[in-house]
């Protein structure tokens, strides 16, 4: 991609919008999150890196309880995530998640799978929450395929319907797991483009993904796993150019070779 634009000019402080202590999660014997600590503030930009099987997918859907945890806590914007229930359902509400499949409705147009939450979950009017798809819509560059069906559509477009779907919920943090794994190597790039864009405009984003030129340019801070730990946490700078660990170096050297 050759836009060059410098990543924001950074978060804020304050509250975290994202805290993780003490998180722990077994897959029957297998322990996938090992004492996890994180914290991501407002408007920052963390992108988690590392093999598979580290325990990137599940960190992230943990920070909303899409996986359950077995110990410790997950705070939103200050306020605990509940382990179920209503109040589960609200905080859930404000974490905008985009996963490796888009996970449209085949058989809604394009305009009424971005409407759907905001009519139902917010209880937004339709012509407001239809205001509001379309201005989405333009903003992920295909406000001109808001009359189709998801299959009409190539990947690309497909996950950047899945993004201003998230976005019309306007949540206050954004949970992207995998988004450009499942894409075609030519429609990764406009995918990434319009995560950029979000990252420039201020919006908070813990970013699972592969793609080492975003998170090189676009992350305030990188989080490297292995066996379901944090085994470093620091600047994309300092990762790519001196990584303080072996199993870095190690990733690196598979990663950015190939």
């Amino acid at each position: 991609m050759a836009d060059q634009t410098p990543a924001p000019s950074g978060p804020s402080s304050g509250t975290p919008m994202v805290r993780m202590t003490g998180v722990n999660k077994h897959f029957g014997d297998l322990h996938v999150l090992r004492d996890i600590d994180l914290e991501v503030a407002r408007g920052e930009v963390v992108v988690v890196l590392g093999p598979s099987g580290s325990g990137k997918s599940t960190l992230c859907r943990a920070i909303n309880r899409l996986e359950p945890v077995d110990g410790g806590t997950v705070e939103i914007d200050g306020t605990p995530l509940p382990a179920e229930g209503r109040d589960l359902a609200k905080l859930r509400s404000d974490v905008g998640m985009v996963f490796q499949q888009f996970n449209l409705f085949a058989h809604m147009t394009i305009l009424d799978n971005v409407t759907l939450a905001p009519t139902r979950v917010r209880g937004k009017s339709k012509s407001e929450a239809q205001e509001r798809a379309r201005t989405l819509l333009d903003r992920v560059g295909i406000g001109n395929q808001s009359d189709k069906y998801p299959a009409q559509l190539s990947g690309g477009q497909q996950q950047r319907v899945a993004i201003a779907r998230a976005l019309a919920m306007e949540p206050k943090v954004m949970l992207f797991d995998e988004p450009t794994s499942a894409l075609d190597p030519e429609m990764v790039g406009e995918v990434v483009e319009v995560m950029s864009g979000l990252a420039k405009d201020g919006m908070t984003m813990v970013v699972v993904t592969h793609e080492m030129g975003f998170a090189r340019r676009t992350a305030h801070r990188v989080v490297f796993m292995a066996d379901g730990e944090i085994v470093e946490d620091t600047t994309p700078d300092s990762f790519f150019s001196r990584p303080a660990t072996e199993r870095a170096r190690d990733f690196l050297g598979k990663i950015l070779t190939h």
